[in-house]
């Protein structure tokens, strides 16, 4: 069987969670970081740890009161997504984009590309950068990128987008539409779905996801409201539901790579403190491979004397965290996290609760959420205790996970698979 460069970077946790579904395309089983691989240059690390160093000082201090905002604003005002209609052409390169190019042009990840030349298998990368480099330093193989959001700025097209190789699996029909403003050629961009964890699917048949589905949607509807009005459709797509949930209702509150949310992991123990003690609900944190958010977890959830009935999902490396994240899904029911590229886990019957957007990027992910109605903004954190509740008896939530189910795609990773392997 044909393999491939499986290629992602180590800024937070979005890119290298795009290609751990993809794993098993990898040239021996191994993901490529293109800013941390074994060999790489002291120049070219120099260039992206400058990168990821400055939006993860400005993404944590965003927490800080005005200036944070203020700071912030001024990185995501270079790395905004431009409103979609008027439909136009977009095509001109931005200021991020030519940057990233100048790099490039005086040789930064040649030596990458120069590596990847001895054995020419497709490249797939899920950022665009080591795409583009790929491109420019003639990369006699095919060249795949994989969009990791709902919708893309134009950093995400190549600098003369036109006379590019460079073919995209686009997450979205909107994210497709939008390469093509970019003037990615019609040819280039193929629908595929965002990359989800088989171990989560089963086969395209998605035999796993279906069963583990029907347990939480018992949590998700305990009253029968959603139920009562679509039993027919539920029973169709489910079989019969069994007559209770094999596991307790259960939020997990995931952090980003910043760690710049955790303060809202903390509101939502705190204030369902109560019902978590009485064994009525149980929440997970997801602390990621952050060791200082893990610690803030671990020292608040002390001072609330709630070490049991809280769990803390923590592990120091990124592949045994997503391993140990994707199993702890199986038995969510509720997922509570920025609209990041877990967005795209609606399609397992996982409604969100969305944090608040960091990044133009994510007020798109959001936005698409929104209108797709696979996820609900938070309540004020402050009245989780009420509003939660709420949304649970009307069946809100149970709602939003069925409308992911049904209408999300789900075998992107089956689609890339099928491309690249032939």
């Amino acid at each position: 069987m044909q393999k491939a460069w499986l290629i992602a970077v180590n800024m937070g946790y979005g890119h290298q969670r795009t290609a751990y579904p993809l794993k098993d395309l990898a040239f021996s089983g191994k993901v490529i970081q293109a800013n941390d691989y074994e060999g790489i240059s002291a120049k070219d690390r120099r260039v992206w740890e400058t990168s990821r160093n400055v939006y993860e000082f400005v993404s944590s201090f965003k927490r800080v009161p005005l200036l944070g905002n203020f700071v912030f604003s001024i990185l995501d005002f270079f790395q905004r997504i431009f409103s979609f209609y008027p439909k136009r052409d977009l095509s001109k390169p931005s200021s991020q984009l030519k940057q990233v190019y100048s790099f490039i042009k005086m040789g930064w990840g040649k030596d990458l590309v120069e590596m990847l030349k001895k054995n020419p298998l497709p490249i797939v990368s899920t950022f665009s950068v080591p795409a583009f480099m790929a491109e420019h330093f003639g990369y006699p193989g095919e060249i795949f990128c994989v969009v990791c959001d709902a919708d893309i700025s134009r950093s995400w097209a190549p600098f003369i987008p036109q006379k590019s190789r460079i073919k995209y699996f686009a997450s979205t029909q909107r994210s497709a539409e939008r390469l093509k403003l970019y003037g990615v050629k019609p040819e280039n961009i193929i629908l595929t779905g965002y990359p989800l964890p088989k171990e989560l699917i089963g086969s395209e048949s998605s035999e796993i996801l279906k069963e583990d589905f029907k347990y939480r949607l018992l949590n998700l509807d305990s009253k029968k409201r959603y139920f009562e009005k679509y039993k027919t459709l539920i029973e169709e797509k489910l079989g019969v539901l069994p007559e209770k949930s094999d596991h307790p209702l259960t939020i997990m509150f995931s952090v980003g790579g910043a760690g710049s949310q955790r303060d809202i992991g903390i509101n939502i123990v705190k204030k369902l403190a109560k019902k978590i003690k009485n064994n009525e609900i149980k929440v997970i944190l997801s602390a990621g491979v952050r060791i200082k958010v893990k610690n803030f977890f671990e020292k608040s959830l002390k001072i609330l004397n709630l070490n049991e009935g809280v769990e803390i999902l923590f592990e120091k490396d990124m592949d045994s965290y997503f391993k140990r994240f994707n199993e702890k899904l199986k038995k969510i029911d509720i997922l509570w996290t920025k609209p990041s590229e877990l967005s795209f886990y609606s399609a397992l019957g996982l409604p969100i609760i969305i944090a608040p957007a960091v990044g133009s990027q994510e007020d798109f992910n959001k936005r698409w959420l929104e209108k797709s109605g696979f996820g609900i903004s938070q309540g004020d954190p402050d009245y989780v205790d009420e509003w939660l509740f709420d949304w649970l008896d009307q069946g809100y939530l149970a709602e939003a996970a069925f409308e992911g189910f049904v209408e999300g795609e789900r075998l992107g990773t089956y689609n890339i698979e099928k491309i690249v392997l032939k």
